[in-house]
């Protein structure tokens, strides 16, 4: 049977040089495909808020579906680490209520750990969650909880203070950090500054690994996709034939056969 990945799989990969892939998925089928794939970690996200529900932003998403979606996903893997987004407003009123949402993942949906947004703004936060022996993986950059504030999905290019939030997670307790929408050069210096492992979305190569929501790698989406996001497969074309050929065969009166019934 094969082992978990852990917090120490990640640390022991980063200073190796080997790189972390990791997806974002919200499902028992796609999970379960992406974990026998071999990826090391599996981010159940707030982006299901836009992928799965069609919303323009990730705001909406609610504790309940997440817990959920963590857990189908949870049930589906056997090899990656499981990690659960804690979505808008979950975190951010009060220390109490952050570790309680942070602590339900754990109980209700057998995460392995928990993702929320922000650099020193949050740090506090990860340093009361982390005390509690829960896992908190950081998230800098742009901020699409954030997306109103920032004025839209805008690439971050202030060096200081992402370097800076970068230190200040780290020294929070968090055992990684996602790099989203950073120059790639600016992502380089943060990797090779801090100790923790970074996972780049539209960061760059020099990440210590890389993240692409399942759908948008798999072509499942009609959505224009960022610079970021390579295309693997053509999903939504090969299922929009596959269905356009079974509304012609029950219009036709060729399915079902005699081989398919009973």
């Amino acid at each position: 049977m094969t082992s978990r990945i852990t917090i120490n799989t990640l640390y022991s990969m980063k200073q190796k040089g080997e790189k972390i892939a990791a997806i974002t998925a919200y499902d028992y089928p796609f999970a379960k495909i992406a974990d026998e794939a071999g990826v090391h970690i599996i981010l159940v996200g707030d982006s299901l808020g836009m992928v799965v529900q069609g919303e323009a932003n990730t705001l909406g998403v609610t504790m309940d579906q997440m817990v959920y979606h963590t857990r189908i996903v949870e049930k589906a893997v056997n090899h990656a680490m499981v990690i659960a987004d804690m979505p808008f407003m979950s975190y951010q009123t009060s220390l109490e209520q952050a570790i309680a949402n942070a602590g339900r993942f754990l109980k209700q949906s057998n995460a392995a750990a928990v993702k929320l947004e922000g650099g020193a703004a949050v740090s506090k936060t990860i340093k009361a969650i982390t005390a509690c022996g829960i896992p908190v993986q950081a998230h800098i950059g742009l901020l699409p909880q954030s997306v109103h504030q920032m004025g839209g999905y805008r690439v971050q290019r202030d060096e200081a203070q992402l370097l800076s939030d970068a230190r200040m997670v780290e020294e929070a307790g968090a055992f990684s950090v996602v790099l989203e929408g950073i120059p790639a050069d600016i992502a380089a210096e943060i990797t090779r500054t801090i100790s923790i492992p970074t996972i780049g979305i539209g960061a760059g190569p020099d990440c210590d690994g890389q993240i692409l929501v399942i759908h948008d790698l798999l072509g499942m989406t009609d959505r224009r996709l960022p610079k970021f996001v390579k295309q693997y497969a053509s999903i939504r074309e090969q299922a929009a034939e596959g269905i356009k050929s079974y509304v012609a065969d029950v219009q036709s009166r060729t399915f079902p056969s005699k081989d398919h019934s009973y």
